[in-house]
Order: C-alpha cells, then structure tokens, then sequence
C-alpha cells in the first residue's frame, strides 16, 4: 500500500509515532507499506525529515520519491535520503514516444536511479506505446488511466480479479 506524505506531514514532531500506531492498529505489516514523499517534503527541513525517513526504514516501511523532477530536482539530496524508489511524474511520459525530450528525460532518471539503486516507477501511463517504452527502459513498475482510472474502493477488488 502507498500513501503520499505531505510537506505539512513530514514537519509533524509526531509522524513517526502516529504511522507506527496505525501500523500496530490495523496489523498491517510495516514491509507492505510504501510512503510517497515529494521533493519540496523533503525540503521543509531536510535534517528533520531525513531521520524520519531513518525512522521509517528502521520499521521496515519503503521510501519513495514522488514526481521526481518537478521539484528542487537537486541532486546532491539523492545521497542523503534514504530512498527505496524514484516515481517518474508523469510530465515527462505524455509526451513518449514522440517527444524527444521526454524520451531522454525519462531514460536519464531510469538511469540515474538504477544506478542509485533505487527501484523505478512510471507514472501516467495512458497509451501502449508508453508501457511498451517504460519496459524497454526496464521501468519496475508502472501506474496510469491504461490499467484503470481511479476507482472506489469497494470496485478495487473487482479490478484486482480481473
């Protein structure tokens, strides 16, 4: 399961204790969830956040970098985050594979985070030709409106089953 973070989130003092709480309540294994943050979260205050995020791999919860390159983009924060995987916004896809510019974008940021070894996530996926791309560029996993529009909860398992 991910959920996204806030910047508001990520300066809460109690954040590690409320997710730690909720894990306890609902007996979800910590390895099952995934928080998504973005790169103005992680700059609120970055000393601050980043031991949240320690705190958070410590009970076994996955970091993810949410709409990478659509924020500070700076890439001296990369080595300070404890990062478990990069989400690729989906500015950069729409315009695959026509785009030059967003094939190179998006091949850069497959690249930088394999290299990184961080798993990669394509967001915004809408047309074949885009998956067909992203799994050519060895993309982990990928997310958009060619697999479902967004859903009520109780027509996820529906989906699920299909």
């Amino acid at each position: 399961m991910a959920v996204n973070l806030s910047a508001r989130q990520m300066v809460d003092d109690h954040l590690v204790a409320k997710v730690r709480t909720i894990l306890k309540e609902t007996g979800l294994p910590p390895h099952y969830l995934e928080l998504e943050v973005t790169e103005s979260a992680l700059m609120e205050d970055p000393f601050a956040v980043a031991a949240k995020l320690q705190a958070f791999r410590a009970l076994g919860i996955a970091i993810a970098l949410d709409d990478f390159g659509t924020g500070y983009s700076s890439l001296s924060y990369l080595k300070h985050f404890p990062l478990d995987c990069m989400k690729i916004d989906q500015s950069f896809v729409r315009g695959i594979p026509g785009d030059r510019n967003d094939v190179a974008i998006t091949r850069t940021i497959v690249a930088l985070a394999r290299n990184l070894g961080l798993k990669t996530v394509v967001e915004g996926i809408e047309t074949e030709e885009q998956l067909a791309f992203a799994k050519a560029e060895g993309c982990d996993e990928f997310q958009g409106y060619l697999f479902s529009k967004p859903l009520p909860a109780d027509q996820v398992e529906a989906l699920l089953r299909k």
